[in-house]
C-alpha cells in the first residue's frame, strides 16, 4: 500500500507538470552552458582570494585619474567604472592584479537570452513565474517520492548506496541516475522554489539602513594601501565596491561583501557603519549562485547534466509506464472455461512478457488459458495446471500486484486437483532472490486439492535461456508440444559458427552416462571459461546451453548428460572426431573467473564441473584454486579423473574435495563437504577470495545456506554481503 501511494504519487506529479519540466530541463540545459563559456572568457582571472582591497584599491588609484564603482560578478569577472587619465569615461573589465583593462562587457547572446526569459517566465511575465516556481516545486516532490522508490526497491536506508542490479534498461538507468543526480536536483528545484517565493515578495525584501557618524574625521590621512579595514577582506569577498563621490569627509567609500556592507571613511579607514545582512539576502544571494551554478565550472557542469538527467527521467518514467500498461491482460476465455490458469506477480511488467509467450503458445495449441494477477486470484471452476510467474521485490517482499494472493488463496478454494508449478523471476545480486516464489509455493503447497510438478525454478536476470530450459522441462510434464514461442524467438537470433569434434570421450563408459566432448570452431571465435554454447534441437528449435570449458587456445570442452530422449545430447554423443556442428557462442560474462581473483572455491555436481575444467587448465598463473565436486560414485569421476590429476600435479589445481554421495551408507554431499571445512572456507571470503558455484538450483540452495552459516559464524555478516560485492558467482539452472 505504502509503496502504491509513493509509486502514484511519483507518476501523477511527473505528468502532471511534465510540459513545464521538459521546458525547464531544456531551458535549464542551455543556461547551464552559459557559466560554462563564461569561464574560459579572458575575464576570468581567478585568483581574487590572493588580493587584498587595499592592494586593489591602491593599484586602481595609480592607474587611473579616478574611479567610481568596481563589481565583481559571480564569474568572478571584475568590472570597474573609471575615468582613464585623458579624461575618458570607460566601463572595462580590469585584471585586478595589474589595473590593465580586459576588453568591454558585451551584451548576453541572443540564445542565452531567449532561454532565461522562457526559463524563468515562459514569456508569460507574472503569470510564468507561478507556473516556474510550481515546477520547481513538483519536481521536487517527484524527487522526494523517487528516493523512497529507490528506498523501497533496495530495501532501506543501508541497501540505497548499494549497487543497482542491471535488470533492463530503463529501469535500471532511471534508479541509477536518480541516485547520481538526486542532490543536485534537489539543490536545483529548492533554490528555484525560493526564488520564485522571492520574485513573488512572499519574502521580504532587505532594506539596508546605515547610521552614519555625525562626526567625520579628517585626520590622520592615511594610503588606502594602509587601511586596516581594506588589509583584511579579499576580494573574492567583494561584491561591489562605490568610491567617494567627492573629496568630503561625508562622502565614504561604500563596501559590499557576501554577507555584511561598511561604510568607511576615505581619510583613514575608520569603519563609519557596519550592516550585517539578514539571513534571507545570504541565502537569496547562494540560492542564485547554486541555481544558476555561475562561478564554479564543476557546479556547472553538474547542473548539465542534472538537467539532461531530468530530460532522461521523463522518457524512460514514460516508457516504464507505458510498458506497464501494455501488461494489460486481455483474455480469450473466461476465467472458469480454462484448463490451464497463469497467474502474475510482477513489480515492473517484465514477467508478463515472458507469461504472455506461454499463454500465447497454449492458445495456439487450442488449449483454454486464462491469464490474471495474483491479486486476482479467485476460484476456478476447470482449471487444471496452474503456472505462477512472479518476481520478488525489495527484500523478498511480494510485488505490488501480488500483495493480496495470500489472503485470497485462503479465501477461494478450488473444488478439483489440480498442477501447479511456480517460476520465479529475480537477480541473483539481491540477497532475497525469488524469495516471493518460494513463499508462493509454500503457500500452494498448504492448500488442498493440488500436486506440485517440481521445485521452484528460478530465473536469473529475466534469463532467456533459462525460461526455455523450464518451458521445456514443464512441456514435458504437461505432455504438450509447445514450441519455441516466436515471440520470444523472434526477438534474439543468435549467430552461429562451425565447430569441429577434436576428441570424445562415450556416455556408455560412464555410470552416470555423462561425456566430454572437446571442439574446435573452423573459423575465429572468442569465448572463455564460463560462457555458454548454444545448440538448437533439429526438430524443435529449441535452445540448448552448456557451460563451456577453454581448453587450448582455440578449442573448447563441454561435458553433457546423455537424457534417453534427448535429441541434442543423443546427437553430441554420436558425433565422430572430424564432424562437424554448428554452435553459437553465448556470453556470460557474470560466471568469468575475475583476473583480479588470487583464491577460489569452485563448487559443482555433475556436468557443472565443465566450465571448471577449463579455468583450470587456463590457470597457468597457478591461483589457488579448490575444487568441490559432488557426483554419485568414483566411476562417476572417471570422466575427470586423469586430467584433473594433470592439472594438479602441474599446480593449475591447489585442492581437489569429492563428495561422492554413494560411496558410504550415509550420503555426502559438496554442501557437507563445504560445512566441514567452513573455517577454511571463511578465511578464503575473508581474504576476497571467489567462491564460484555451478550445477543445479537444488545444490544451490543447499550450498549457498550452507555458505550463509559458515559467513555468520566466522564473519559475523550474511552471505548476502559478499554476495552484494560480487565475489559470489553462480551459474545455476
Amino acid at each position: 500500500m505504502t509503496l502504491s501511494v509513493w509509486r502514484y504519487s511519483h507518476l501523477v506529479l511527473a505528468v502532471s507538470s511534465s510540459i513545464f519540466i521538459l521546458l525547464a530541463a531544456v531551458t535549464g540545459s542551455v543556461l547551464a552552458l552559459e557559466p560554462i563559456s563564461n569561464r574560459i572568457q579572458p575575464y576570468t582571472t581567478g585568483d581574487l582570494d590572493q588580493i587584498t582591497v587595499a592592494e586593489f584599491t591602491h593599484t586602481l588609484q595609480q592607474k587611473y585619474a579616478e574611479v567610481i564603482s568596481v563589481e565583481i560578478d559571480k564569474n568572478s569577472w571584475v568590472t570597474a567604472s573609471v575615468i582613464t587619465k585623458d579624461g575618458t569615461d570607460k566601463i572595462i573589465y580590469i585584471d585586478p592584479k595589474t589595473g590593465d583593462s580586459l576588453g568591454t562587457p558585451k551584451e548576453t547572446s541572443p540564445v542565452f537570452k531567449f532561454a532565461t526569459t522562457l526559463h524563468r517566465s515562459l514569456f508569460l511575465k507574472g503569470i510564468g513565474r507561478f507556473f516556474v516556481g510550481l515546477s520547481s516545486l513538483l519536481l521536487c516532490l517527484i524527487s522526494i517520492s523517487g528516493i523512497f522508490l529507490i528506498l523501497k526497491k533496495q530495501g532501506g536506508v543501508k541497501g540505497f548506496f548499494k549497487p543497482i542490479v542491471k535488470e533492463s534498461f530503463n529501469p535500471y538507468y532511471h534508479t541509477v541516475f536518480g541516485k547520481w543526480l538526486l542532490i543536485p536536483i534537489l539543490i536545483v528545484t529548492l533554490t528555484g522554489v525560493y526564488l520564485s517565493l522571492e520574485q513573488f515578495s512572499i519574502i521580504p525584501s532587505a532594506k539596508i539602513v546605515h547610521q552614519e557618524d555625525t562626526l567625520f574625521a579628517e585626520e590622520p590621512v592615511i594610503p588606502v594601501s594602509e587601511f586596516k579595514v581594506f588589509k583584511n577582506i579579499k576580494l573574492s569577498e567583494v561584491r561591489k565596491i562605490e568610491y567617494p563621490f567627492a573629496p568630503f569627509p561625508e562622502s565614504y567609500f561604500l563596501v559590499q561583501l557576501t554577507n555584511k556592507e561598511y561604510l568607511i571613511n576615505q581619510f583613514n579607514g575608520d569603519i563609519v557603519s557596519q550592516v550585517n545582512y539578514p539571513f534571507y539576502v545570504i541565502l537569496t544571494y547562494y540560492s542564485t549562485l547554486f541555481h544558476t551554478g555561475q562561478g564554479s565550472i564543476v557546479w556547472s557542469i553538474v547542473l548539465l547534466l542534472a538537467s539532461i538527467g531530468i530530460l532522461f527521467f521523463m522518457y524512460s518514467g514514460f516508457s516504464i509506464t507505458l510498458k506497464r500498461r501494455k501488461s494489460r491482460i486481455k483474455n480469450k476465455y473466461k476465467k472458469d472455461n480454462c484448463d490451464y490458469v497463469i497467474l502474475i506477480g510482477s513489480e515492473n511488467g517484465n514477467t508478463f512478457y515472458f507469461a504472455n509467450a506461454l499463454y500465447s503458445e497454449l492458445l495456439r495449441l487450442g488449449k483454454k488459458a486464462y491469464l490474471a494477477e495474483l491479486n486476482s486470484y479467485k476460484s476456478y471452476k476447470n482449471m487444471q495446471h496452474l503456472v505462477v510467474m512472479t518476481s520478488t521485490y525489495g527484500t523478498g517482499e511480494a510485488p505490488t500486484n501480488a500483495k493480496k494472493f495470500k489472503a485470497l488463496l485462503n479465501t477461494h478454494q478450488q473444488g478439483a486437483k489440480f498442477n501447479y508449478s511456480v517460476v520465479g523471476f529475480g537477480s541473483l545480486a539481491y540477497p532475497d532472490y525469488c524469495k516471493f516464489a518460494y513463499d508462493v509455493d509454500t503457500m500452494l503447497q498448504a492448500h488442498p486439492n493440488n500436486n506440485r510438478l517440481a521445485d521452484v525454478f528460478t530465473i536469473n536476470n529475466q534469463s532467456l535461456e533459462s525460461f526455455n530450459q523450464w518451458l521445456l522441462a514443464w512441456s514435458k510434464q504437461e505432455n504438450l508440444n509447445i514450441s519455441l514461442p516466436k515471440a520470444i524467438g523472434s526477438k534474439k537470433k543468435r549467430k552461429t559458427y562451425a565447430f569441429t569434434v577434436t576428441k570424445h570421450t562415450k556416455a556408455e563408459n560412464n555410470p552416470d552416462d555423462t561425456f566430454c566432448i572437446y571442439l574446435k570452431p573452423v573459423e575465429k571465435v572468442k569465448f572463455t571459461s564460463g560462457d555458454l554454447l548454444s545448440i538448437l534441437g533439429e526438430k524443435d528449435q529449441r535452445e540448448r546451453l552448456y557451460s563451456i570449458g577453454k581448453w587450448n587456445k582455440n578449442e573448447l570442452v563441454i561435458s553433457v548428460k546423455r537424457h534417453q530422449k534427448g535429441s541434442v545430447s543423443n546427437r553430441l554423443q554420436n558425433l565422430a572426431v572430424g564432424n562437424k556442428i554448428s554452435c553459437g557462442i553465448v556470453k556470460n560474462k557474470a560466471f568469468h573467473l575475475p583476473k583480479k581473483a588470487k583464491e577460489a572455491l569452485l563448487i559443482a555436481t555433475g556436468t557443472g564441473i565443465g566450465p571448471y575444467l577449463g579455468m583450470i587448465h587456463q590457470n597457468t598463473a597457478h591461483k589457488k584454486l579448490h575444487l568441490y565436486w559432488g557426483g554419485r560414485t568414483a566411476a562417476s569421476f572417471e570422466l575427470y579423473k586423469n586430467q584433473l590429476e594433470t592439472q594438479q600435479q602441474a599446480g593449475n589445481l591447489t585442492s581437489l574435495h569429492l563428495a561422492l554421495s554413494r560411496e558410504q551408507a550415509q550420503k555426502v554431499y559438496v554442501q557437507n563437504l563445504l560445512a566441514a571445512n567452513g573455517k577454511e572456507v571463511a578465511q578464503l571470503i575473508k581474504n576476497k577470495g571467489y567462491i564460484l558455484i555451478c550445477g543445479s538450483i537444488g545444490m544451490q540452495k543447499e550450498v549457498t545456506t550452507v555458505l550463509d552459516t559458515i559467513c555468520k559464524n566466522h564473519l559475523k555478516k550474511p552471505l548476502s554481503y559478499y554476495q552484494n560485492k560480487g565475489y559470489i558467482l553462480m551459474d545455476c539452472y
